[in-house]
């Protein structure tokens, strides 16, 4: 039998390459005959740099940048992948809201400066294709930062002209920064001919009720009074581009605090589905062909997974081809069963009867466990 083992991460414990290992081991422990493919997944977050280079032995490539604040460097991680001419970076690995004490999160300081330099970075080692997800942000600057960082200059109502070299612009400057209408100004010259497609798995739009700063502000240190001066600035950003009036209401613009219009407007980026990018690059459909069976898993399965997170999106592809697919997971919430009408032929927590931290710190034992024990059970080994 022929199985293909395509899970996502499971969030705080194990990496989707760990996840995979700890299911191909369970499979094997039962039956070693077997013939297993892993496939390490990704939906555009965490772990997606990860996923690609291993699914088409590419290489990581670390580069110290600006952190989610000015004045803090970190080591960011990036990958160049098996083609050689496309990067995939992660947002967050430069501007990432776990990069930060909860003691320094406050939207108004922080700033995707560091996601700009690794941007320009990339394309300095000769990549013609970027794929940026974006998720976990720290920041709420609607991209600007990013924007100087790769070449877009900014004046500030205050007087000030902004462009790579000076200062980063953080979520303060948002309500002031003007790119003005120059045609050379956008976009981003230090980015010009390079495609660059988003990642991303939210739909919400740049403002509003479901925006940026209401939605994702409050987890990000931002108070109340700080979240609607955020929402009004962002707004007010997006009037001051000439076509940013008709992107911001288009969904997931209001991603990683506003990159998502940001990538848009200073890039001329596509924001697409997280999972479908990653499951392109790694040719998942073609190696899903000729399986007897896919296992998937991630660390939560509930009604927010149907939106295309990786177990979804696995099982919907697997129900194209005529392919059985179970998922391993770590906990099921509330509406997982939706799961079934996309193609999931049976899903498997691991924790049932487990703390939660009992879980996670034996997430690789429990799991191997899981799949030698109940994979049988459901007529995978006979």
């Amino acid at each position: 039998m022929r199985i293909v083992i395509a899970p996502d991460k499971f969030k705080g414990c194990l990496s989707a390459r760990e996840v995979a290992a700890a299911i191909a081991q369970g499979i094997a422990s039962a039956n070693p005959k077997h013939e297993i493919e892993q496939i390490p997944m990704a939906d555009g977050g965490e772990g997606t740099v990860d996923a690609l280079v291993a699914a088409t032995n590419g290489r990581l490539i670390t580069q110290t940048v600006t952190g989610p604040l000015p004045e803090i460097k970190v080591p960011a991680v990036f990958g160049i992948l098996g083609d050689g001419k496309t990067a995939v970076i992660e947002m967050a690995a430069a501007s990432g809201l776990h990069l930060l004490r909860p003691d320094q999160r406050n939207p108004l300081k922080t700033t995707t400066f560091g996601t700009g330099e690794l941007l320009v970075a990339a394309t300095k080692m000769g990549m013609t294709r970027i794929i940026l997800g974006i998720g976990g942000s720290a920041t709420t600057d609607g991209g600007i930062g990013c924007a100087q960082a790769c070449g877009v200059r900014f004046e500030i109502d205050r007087g000030v002209s902004a462009n790579e070299t000076d200062p980063p612009l953080t979520g303060a400057d948002v309500a002031y920064a003007d790119p003005g209408k120059d045609p050379d100004n956008l976009p981003a010259k230090f980015l010009r001919g390079v495609e660059i497609v988003v990642a991303c798995d939210v739909d919400h739009p740049l403002i509003g009720p479901r925006g940026a700063a209401r939605i994702f502000g409050p987890q990000k240190g931002a108070t109340p009074e700080q979240v609607e001066s955020l929402d009004r600035a962002l707004e007010h950003l997006s009037m001051r581009i000439p076509w940013g009036f008709d992107l911001r209401e288009k969904p997931g613009t209001g991603a990683a605090g506003g990159l998502g219009f940001g990538m848009m407007s200073f890039f001329g980026a596509k924001l697409r589905r997280g999972f479908e990018i990653v499951a392109e690059a790694a040719h998942l459909e073609e190696r899903l062909k000729g399986a007897d069976l896919c296992i998937t898993g991630e660390g939560r399965l509930d009604a927010s997974s149907m939106g295309g997170k990786t177990v979804i999106g696995v099982a919907r592809a697997c129900r194209k081809l005529g392919i059985d697919c179970f998922a391993f997971v770590g906990s099921i919430g509330e509406g997982w069963d939706g799961a079934y009408k996309e193609g999931l032929g049976a899903c498997i927590p691991i924790s049932e009867g487990i703390s939660l931290q009992a879980s996670m710190e034996n997430a690789s034992q429990l799991l191997t466990e899981k799949v030698r024990k109940l994979v049988s059970k459901f007529g995978i080994i006979e």
